[in-house]
């Protein structure tokens, strides 16, 4: 082994120099390079952690959204229920009245059609009870009544007249 007498002559300090100059200079190139390829990884990470927030808020805002209107679609069909039940209500309150107008028009006209066939009725009976007092009148006068009974009976009705014209 040599023994050399100041340390910067011996081979070996010179190799642990320039290893150690080396790495300071390339070191610093390559930590550079290595620092920089994980500041973009970490950028990359970021953005894309950016980018995961974001589309969570976007979808979470489209959630609520989706469930404000399903909420109002419910809504809007309970209220198109009630208009349902309400308009069929009112239909069939309106077919009832209809019924029952249509009901009473008919009992009205058969009522009428009744009063009519009582009205004909009893002018039918009128009729002929008038033709048949006016035979029997008829009959009586002609059995009763004379040339002489006659005579008397236009006189008193001559003498009769002027107080009639008067009364009336």
């Amino acid at each position: 082994m040599h023994h050399y007498e100041h340390f910067w002559l011996d081979p070996k300090f010179w190799v642990a120099v320039s290893f150690v100059l080396f790495f300071l200079l390339l070191g610093k190139k390559l930590w550079a390079a290595i620092s920089g390829a994980l500041d973009g990884r970490a950028a990359t990470i970021r953005r894309q952690l950016d980018e995961a927030s974001r589309l969570r808020s976007e979808a979470e805002e489209m959630l609520k959204s989706a469930e404000a209107e399903r909420a109002a679609a419910a809504k809007e069909a309970e209220e198109l229920l009630a208009r349902a039940h309400a308009e069929a209500e009112r239909v069939a309150a309106a077919a009832i009245a209809e019924a029952e107008g249509a009901a009473k028009r008919r009992e009205r006209m058969a009522l009428d059609r009744i009063a009519a066939a009582e009205a004909s009725a009893i002018a039918d009976v009128r009729n002929a009870a008038a033709e048949v007092a006016g035979a029997a009148a008829r009959t009586v006068l002609a059995e009763t009544l004379d040339a002489s009974a006659d005579a008397a009976l236009v006189d008193q009705s001559l003498s009769d007249l002027p107080k009639a014209l008067r009364a009336a």
